[in-house]
C-alpha cells in the first residue's frame, strides 16, 4: 500500500488506530508499505520495541522518516515497556520506547550485557480513569479513593462501599470489574507507584492486560467497571467509554491536551521516553533517524493523541544528543 504523511489533526484518531495495527501490539514490516517517497544516500535497518503506549508516536515518525529515505528499513513493535528493556539490555534492538524510566534491575542487566543508553524525553501522556457510559454516579474520584480501591487488599468490591466517604450521594451496591494494563507495561509501574504508593501494589483480582483495547473492551461492557489506560486510547473509542475526572486537592480535573501540558492534570501525567543504544549512533542512518525523531516529536505527539513536551525541553534533548554522537563518532 502506498502511504503518504498526514500532518493535520483531523485524521489524529485514525491515523493512531492505523499505526497501531489491529491488535494493538505490533507495527513490524511498516518499510514494506511504502512504495513511494524519495531517494537518499541512506540506508539500513532500524528496529525499535518496548513500550506499547508510546507505538503510535514512534510509528509516525518511522513513517515520516523513511517517506523521505525510502532505502531505511525501520520496524516498530509494542511488546511493552519492561519486555522491551529485556530486548533493549540483551543488545537486541535499537531503540527502546518506554513509557517510564529504566529501573535498576534493567540497567544492571544493560551494563553486564555492555550496552551503553541514552534516555530522551520525547513526549508527554496522561493516564485516563475510564468507567462505562452509563455509569452517571461517577463523575470525579479523589487520588485517596483511587487508591483506596486500587491497592493489595483493598475493601473497596462495590460502588456502595465508598458511600462512607462520599455521606451525600448514594452509589449502587453493584460489584465493580477492574481493568488495567499488565506488570509488563510501564503504565501499570507508574499507575501503581502514584496511585499506591509502590510499583505493583495493585489489588489481585483485577484483569490486566498487554493491550489497552482490552481494558476498553472491558469497560464498555460492563456498567460497573472501571480501568485505567493512556489518555490516547480514550479519545480514539470516547463514543463506547466515558471519563473519570481525577482530584489531587484542586478540583476535579480531566486529562486534556491544556491540562496535561500544564501539568495541571495530576498525579497521572508523565514524561516518556526514548532510550537509544549509544553503539549505534556510530552509523549513519541511525543518527539520523534520532535527530529526525527529535525535529519532529512535539508534531507527530499531537498528530497521534500524545501531548507535546515545552521547547526547552527539545532543545536539551537534542544537546544530550549531539554530545553522545560526538562521543561514539
Amino acid at each position: 500500500m502506498g502511504t503518504e504523511p498526514i500532518t493535520d489533526r483531523a485524521g489524529a484518531v485514525s491515523r493512531r488506530q492505523v499505526l497501531l495495527g489491529a491488535t494493538g501490539t505490533t507495527l513490524a514490516g511498516l518499510a514494506g508499505c511504502i512504495t513511494r517517497g524519495e531517494s537518499s544516500h541512506l540506508e539500513g535497518e532500524i528496529v525499535i520495541d518496548g513500550s506499547n503506549t508510546l507505538l503510535p508516536n514512534s510509528a509516525l515518525v518511522a513513517e515520516l522518516f523513511m517517506w523521505e529515505n525510502n532505502q531505511v528499513n525501520i520496524s516498530v513493535s509494542g511488546a511493552g515497556t519492561g519486555a522491551g528493556f529485556q530486548q533493549f539490555c540483551r543488545d537486541e534492538t535499537d531503540l527502546q520506547n518506554a513509557s517510564r524510566e529504566i529501573n535498576d534491575a534493567e540497567a544492571d542487566q544493560c551494563a553486564d550485557n555492555g550496552v551503553e543508553w541514552l534516555e530522551l524525553e520525547v513526549v508527554l501522556d496522561g493516564l485516563a480513569v475510564m468507567k462505562h457510559p452509563d455509569n452517571d454516579w461517577c463523575d470525579c474520584l479523589t487520588v485517596e479513593e483511587l487508591s483506596r480501591m486500587w491497592e493489595r487488599g483493598s475493601d473497596v468490591e462495590t460502588w456502595a462501599d465508598l458511600d462512607d466517604e462520599r455521606p451525600d450521594e448514594e452509589w449502587p451496591d453493584e460489584e465493580i470489574a477492574f481493568y488495567g494494563r499488565d506488570a509488563a507495561s510501564g503504565t501499570y509501574d507508574y499507575f501503581t507507584e502514584q496511585i499506591n504508593g509502590a510499583v505493583g501494589n495493585i489489588r489481585d483480582d483485577f484483569s490486566g492486560s498487554p493491550d489497552t483495547n482490552n481494558i476498553i473492551r472491558g469497560v464498555r461492557g460492563n456498567r460497573h467497571a472501571v480501568g485505567f489506560g493512556g489518555a490516547g486510547y480514550y479519545y480514539e473509542n470516547e463514543d463506547d467509554v466515558d471519563l473519570v475526572a481525577i482530584d489531587n486537592g484542586n478540583g476535579c480535573v480531566e486529562p486534556e491536551r491544556e491540562t496535561i501540558e500544564a501539568e495541571t492534570y495530576q498525579p497521572l501525567s508523565r514524561p516518556m521516553y526514548l532510550y537509544v543504544r549509544m553503539g549505534a549512533l556510530a552509523r549513519e542512518e541511525f543518527r539520523a533517524f534520532v535527530r529526525f525523531y527529535l525535529e519532529n516529536t512535539q508534531e507527530t505527539a499531537r498528530d497521534v493523541g500524545f501531548y507535546a513536551v515545552p521547547d526547552e525541553t527539545i532543545d536539551s534533548q537534542r544537546e544530550k544528543l549531539e554530545d553522545a554522537i560526538a562521543g561514539v563518532t
